[in-house]
């Protein structure tokens, strides 16, 4: 009987010891994937905000589990190009997506490639970003209501940057009442860089891009889309005190839809860690660009109401493809 019971005792002992050696193992493997290499797609081109949220990301992430994440801009197609790449990208966590609000909007335009709410799983909304509607410093314009009033005088004459179909700019050119035509480009850096050369009369976009050439005096902030004046950068009027409307963007992190729920968690986990480090809200927030803290169910919720709102505005507006 004596024999017996340490028998127990010492397999007890051993199955316990296995069961602290196998979780000290997945432990580290969840700390520590040498072999493993996350893919960050950015459907925009080179230099813009989307870039800056994916490197410092893509830096925090491979940093804190010793992994390989890499940065890859695939700009075309009003962002189609590489949203439709991760879409169809074996769903194992390894290849992501950044995006915002083109998601959305580009897909309640026209036929795309993958659903925006059924082809991809919603990690986690990296951050809000209020746009702004920016001129050259040498343009005559130097309030909204001067944009306005020659925006009427001269019909179709004025060109503000797009990158692919804006929703808050079509919006405003229907409750003012403008016709103001819309270039599309490919991304934030070479619509800024053609408005520096005075090949078009605005840009809207946000702070990231704009911030250190309107902090230069190169170009002039007249209005924020933003619900209320931004912190820091009180002296810009938003487009609600003047009677238009109000929009606030946002950038997101996706996965391919069908990634298992572990990996999603697992996603999830690293997103936050990543985003609420002291460091990355430093150099964030001096670009316009909140940190927030809306992830998986509660970022697909915020997806499917603001997806209602883009179909019944794009209605109310009879907005079109180009």
């Amino acid at each position: 009987m004596v024999k017996t019971n340490i028998r127990r005792r010492l397999t007890h002992l051993a199955t316990g010891a296995a069961a602290l050696v196998l979780l000290g193992v997945l432990a580290g493997g969840a700390q520590s994937q040498p072999g493993r290499t996350i893919r960050i797609v950015v459907p925009f081109a080179p230099g813009g905000a989307a870039s800056v949220v994916a490197r410092l990301l893509a830096d925090q992430i491979g940093a804190m589990q010793r992994l390989t994440a890499v940065v890859e801009n695939r700009p075309g197609g009003g962002t189609a190009i590489g949203t439709e790449e991760v879409a169809r990208a074996t769903a194992d966590g390894n290849t992501l997506l950044i995006n915002n609000t083109y998601l959305l909007a580009n897909a309640n335009l026209r036929k795309q490639n993958y659903d925006p709410l059924n082809s991809f799983e919603p990690i986690c909304k990296l951050g809000d970003q209020p746009s702004l509607l920016v001129v050259n410093s040498e343009s005559p314009y130097r309030t909204l209501r001067d944009f306005i009033a020659a925006a009427r005088a001269k019909p179709g004459q004025l060109t503000v940057a797009t990158f692919g179909v804006s929703i808050p700019l079509e919006e405003f050119k229907r409750r003012a009442n403008v016709d103001i035509s819309l270039v599309p480009y490919s991304g934030s850096a070479p619509a800024v860089m053609a408005l520096l050369g005075g090949h078009i009369s605005a840009v809207v976009d946000n702070f990231a891009t704009m911030g250190e050439h309107v902090n230069a005096g190169k170009l002039r902030a007249l209005a924020t889309f933003a619900p209320k004046r931004i912190e820091g950068l009180g002296s810009i009027p938003t487009f609600a005190e003047a009677g238009y409307n109000e929009f606030m963007s946002w950038w997101g992190l996706f996965a391919p839809a069908k990634v298992p729920k572990e990996t999603v968690s697992e996603l999830i986990g690293w997103t936050m860690a990543a985003m609420q480090k002291p460091e990355v809200k430093e150099k964030l927030e001096p670009l316009g660009l909140y940190p927030t803290k809306m992830c998986g169910a509660d970022f697909a919720a915020y997806l499917r109401k603001q997806n209602e709102d883009f179909a019944r505005i794009i209605g109310e507006a009879n907005i079109k493809a180009e």
